[in-house]
């Protein structure tokens, strides 16, 4: 069993997929779930995996897409992926160390603790102001002012209004009346 920090770990990774540009979102949930699946076997230097159970978590739904990225992961040193071809046993995975080694700090300006004593700093995001669609505007204006004539009889139709009682519920009704 490994001395694994589980958000070290993930901060580390996340890190790290910040930086890798060949990544798309499938490729990080299927790591997820395989660190998740790892968290599960104690952290343990290889563990066994059964492809129907990652693609539920990773919420992957076809198999290739499933094994392109679990060899593009393995390609790009993420983990060692080891097919199994067999049915009964699962594939092999040993996952990397991102951010727990006793070498070299991923923080360096960040304390033991990762804890300051000053205020944390909020970012400010003001909301975009948007112009108003002036087409849309154009659109409901023509609207109002158009006639619905039959073109047959040259009448003016009676075009239905929002919030109209079309079917006068509003009204006293009969209720003895068949529908």
């Amino acid at each position: 069993m490994e001395d694994i920090n589980y958000i070290k770990h993930l901060n580390g990774v996340f890190l790290q997929f910040s930086k890798d540009s060949r990544l798309n979102p499938t490729h990080i949930s299927l790591y997820v779930a395989l660190f998740q699946l790892w968290n599960t076997n104690f952290f343990k230097d290889e563990f066994y995996i059964n492809r129907e159970e990652v693609m539920g978590f990773s919420k992957i739904g076809s198999k290739s897409t499933y094994h392109r990225c679990i060899k593009e992961l393995s390609h790009w040193k993420y983990l060692l992926y080891t097919p199994s071809h067999n049915p009964f046993k699962g594939s092999r995975i040993k996952m990397f160390d991102f951010g727990t080694s006793t070498e070299q700090a991923l923080y360096p300006s960040r304390t033991n603790i990762e804890t300051s004593n000053g205020q944390a700093l909020v970012p400010i995001n003001k909301h975009i102001q948007t112009i108003e669609n002036s087409k849309n505007l154009n659109k409901r204006q023509n609207f109002k002012k158009s006639n619905f004539k039959n073109p047959e009889t040259k009448e003016k139709q009676n075009s239905t209004v929002p919030y109209q009682d079309n079917l006068k519920t509003s009204s006293d009704k009969n209720y003895d009346e068949p529908l």
